[in-house]
């Protein structure tokens, strides 16, 4: 693949998509200053490839027809061929380019997308955790508990964004407190570890549910993680109460070393499904006293703020942003641009 400068434009109409594992979300951007046309949301199994989900969802519904593709997927991007971490789809950009009329594809990590969004969220987007006020032009950082738990930083040097993908969500955690100590021992691991990821998103608040059963010596009721979330938000369930403080808990100290990594003083966002359900537990003490309990470093974490992103297409929004004005952001494009 030829090495493509970033200030070589994409040709408008422009088609942003967001690819997850269960569903696909498109819009068109048609030019640097109107509105994304958002389509109806596109369920991944309903179609055996992307470029069929494409067509039917988006070319056989517009008479504007995308020249250039924007991609965010769920998995690594390696090679002309992108399979995705959960679902059957495999994107090959070559062939969108023969079939679908583009002339320019770009895939990125879902979750630079994330980050690109939070570069310039609105306030009416952003829900606060605490009342820190948001002072700085700064670095700031991303995490998503969701189907799993992503997370990005987005770095601001020589006035332009820089969206820094990881796998942060893979990080061991561990026990502090006398109680996590006694439900550690139940978590179930991967390979012997405890990663963020098997606390901190659907399946993780499950599997933190059934340890806190375990510790206290109860048989867990067969909940799915909509289940516990409700039950802890309700106190209808002295279990899932605890799981949703200790989720909120654990969520904290990880915002926040995530905070420090990236010296954030631009603020902390909490996106994905889960945050948005939990608001009323993360709005609770706890989150805010884990995210500061950073010391020597207290003060450093109190002056940052934090916040639910409630945007409902945060990920298109930030793909459009780079669409619209893509010298603003650092995007390596390096072996993730195809071009006729």
């Amino acid at each position: 693949m030829a090495r493509i400068p970033l200030d070589q434009p994409l040709a408008f109409p422009i088609l942003i998509g967001d690819i997850g594992g269960t569903n696909a979300r498109f819009s068109l951007v048609v030019d640097p200053y109107a509105e994304p046309r958002d389509f109806p949301i596109v369920h991944t199994a309903d179609f055996a490839t992307i470029g069929d989900a494409i067509q039917a969802a988006v070319m056989d519904k517009s008479s504007l027809q995308p020249r250039s593709a924007i991609l965010a997927v769920a998995g690594p991007i390696r090679g002309d061929e992108i399979p995705l971490t959960n679902c059957d789809w495999v994107v090959k950009p070559r062939d969108m380019i023969a079939h679908l009329g583009l002339v320019d594809v770009i895939v990125i990590n879902d979750f630079e997308a994330q980050a690109l969004a939070i570069a310039n969220m609105p306030d009416e987007f952003r829900e606060p955790i605490g009342d820190r006020p948001d002072k700085m032009l700064a670095s700031r950082v991303v995490l998503g508990p969701g189907t799993g738990l992503g997370v990005a930083g987005l770095v601001h040097a020589e006035e332009r964004w820089i969206p820094v993908p990881g796998e942060g969500g893979h990080i061991d955690v561990g026990p502090r407190t006398a109680r996590d100590y006694e439900v550690f021992p139940h978590i179930k691991t991967i390979e012997g570890r405890v990663a963020a990821e098997q606390i901190l998103c659907g399946r993780g608040m499950v599997n933190l549910y059934n340890a806190i059963c375990a510790a206290d010596g109860i048989a867990p009721k067969p909940y799915e993680p909509k289940d516990v979330s409700q039950h802890g938000l309700d106190g209808t369930d002295r279990q899932a109460v605890e799981t949703l403080t200790l989720f909120a808990t654990y969520l904290g100290r990880l915002a926040g070393d995530m905070a420090m990594v990236f010296m954030a003083r631009g603020g902390v966002y909490l996106a994905g499904g889960i945050s948005q359900k939990i608001l009323p537990a993360l709005k609770k003490p706890e989150f805010r006293a884990a995210f500061e309990d950073k010391a020597p470093h207290t003060k450093l974490l109190e002056a940052i703020p934090t916040y639910v992103v409630t945007h409902p297409l945060a990920a298109l929004a930030g793909l459009s942003s780079f669409a619209r004005t893509p010298t603003r952001f650092g995007l390596a494009l390096d072996g993730r641009r195809w071009r006729v």
